[in-house]
């Protein structure tokens, strides 16, 4: 049996095979972590035009959102920065509610 950890592909990789296939493809990066943040900064959460995704930038807590947005970035092009926590209203609704904070940068590949 294959380890599942094994199975996830390296978010970067899966960018540049899904660009050189045509795709409009964004990255999402952890780019600053306070408290409890379930993902280390430099984490990547690459996302396609389709919806698609790879990768991990909450341990599946706000990406829901983070693809919300990176979909609005692939559309109008202009990157973002994005913040969740426990201090902001929003990390209810998102899941955020482990007591700390991420900034991620989303922007558009290409």
């Amino acid at each position: 049996m294959q380890n599942p950890i094994e199975r996830i592909q390296d978010p970067l990789l899966v960018a540049e095979s899904w660009m050189a296939e045509g795709r409009d493809v964004a990255i999402a990066t952890v780019v600053e972590t306070w408290g409890s943040a379930p993902r280390p900064v430099g984490s990547h959460l690459v996302i396609d035009e389709a919806g698609n995704f790879e990768g991990s930038v909450s341990g599946g807590c706000v990406e829901g959102s983070v693809i919300a947005e990176a979909l609005d970035v692939i559309s109008h092009g202009s990157p973002r920065m994005l913040e969740f926590g426990v201090a902001d209203e929003t990390a209810w609704q998102v899941g955020l509610s482990c007591g700390g904070r991420i900034k991620v940068y989303v922007e558009r590949l290409g």
